[in-house]
């Protein structure tokens, strides 16, 4: 069902949230997870947020808005978007093309995460805006049902299988244990005080990747092509992702940092180049002030780096991060998932 655009429609306004993942990371890509037993992925949503605002106009133009690109385009009405071949902001005109709106309308985005920070600052921005268009266009969905569009449509975007992890977080906050199987995705809510969280990790940023998104790409062909080497690889992933699962659960805060130091060691067996220069001194220097282990967010090769800390490190590995040419971010944990407004 579509909605009628006019001036008497209010806005649209929904925001979601990024995430840092913790464990089982590229696992999510379907089918490497049918391959091992038992997979799961671990991550948390951060307050460091995406929004999407639709305004409807009086004509039949579509003006597309990216205020923390810059990326701004309009189009005629929304046949001369369809008949386009490239977008600067391919990210709102797919989902356009998939939800197809009547009349016209101005869609504003914005992304409080760095450029490919590795938190799935992309993967946030999809979920908030399918989920405006879909207000918007009166069709009810529930946060599943806008997980798969999200997913699919990204995959059309970027032009490689999409992971499932990311929507997540974006959809409901808090710290999750992703469940895969060959029945499907179960998604289950770890009880963990955010505090806990939150006075244990430190988060920082390294800069956008020389090569975004290309690592996970090459480790899940290497997979497929039968590289007997990466599947053994992702066995051991698989296990730590278990582990993971049930030390969060336990609150057994000596194994959550004993397995993540596992899972780096495993994603740097997989993909030398997950790390950089940069990333291997933060990681030093956070050892030196009270850090006990890290990891590379995301597909690595930049962007952003969470550090296991000793209890009373915080202040300290942050400061020591900062000195040796990082970013730190706020680490707070998103209480709540998608807001939709309007």
């Amino acid at each position: 069902m579509s909605r009628k655009t006019s001036g008497s429609w209010g806005e649209v306004i929904a925001t979601a949230c990024c995430r840092v993942d913790l464990a089982g990371g590229t696992l999510d890509l379907w089918p490497l997870y049918l391959f091992h037993e038992n997979s799961v992925t671990l991550n948390l949503g951060v307050k460091i947020m995406t929004s999407c605002r639709i305004t409807p106009r009086n004509d039949e133009r579509i003006s597309l808005l990216s205020h923390d690109t810059g990326r701004n385009e309009e189009f005629a009405d929304l046949n001369t978007l369809l008949a386009a071949k490239k977008y600067k902001h391919p990210l709102a005109a797919y989902l356009l093309r998939f939800f197809r709106p009547e009349g016209g309308l101005t869609i504003e985005t914005h992304s409080e995460s760095p450029a490919g920070a590795g938190i799935s600052g992309s993967s946030a921005l999809m979920i908030a805006t399918t989920a405006a268009l879909a207000r918007y266009t009166g069709r009810k969905l529930s946060l599943e049902e806008t997980r798969v569009i999200a997913q699919n449509v990204e995959a059309q975007v970027i032009n490689v299988p999409t992971g499932c992890q990311d929507y997540y977080p974006a959809l409901y906050g808090g710290v999750n244990a992703i469940h895969l199987r060959a029945d499907g995705i179960h998604r289950e809510a770890i009880d963990v005080a955010p505090e806990e969280i939150e006075k244990r990790f430190v988060l920082a940023y390294t800069g956008a990747p020389r090569q975004s998104g290309i690592n996970n790409w090459e480790v899940f062909k290497a997979h497929i092509n039968g590289d007997k080497k990466v599947q053994k690889n992702f066995d051991r992933i698989a296990e730590i992702a278990q582990g993971m699962h049930e030390a969060l659960v336990a609150r057994d805060w000596k194994q959550v940092e004993h397995l993540l130091g596992e899972e780096w060691k495993q994603r740097r067996t997989n993909a030398p180049t997950i790390s950089t220069p940069l990333i291997d001194k933060l990681m030093a220097a956070s050892r030196r002030n009270g850090g006990r282990a890290a990891k590379v967010c995301g597909a690595g090769g930049g962007g952003c780096v969470v550090f296991f800390v000793e209890e009373g490190a915080h202040q300290r590995v942050s400061a020591a991060l900062t000195d040796a040419g990082g970013t730190v971010l706020p680490l707070s944990v998103a209480r709540k998932g998608l807001r939709v407004q309007g």
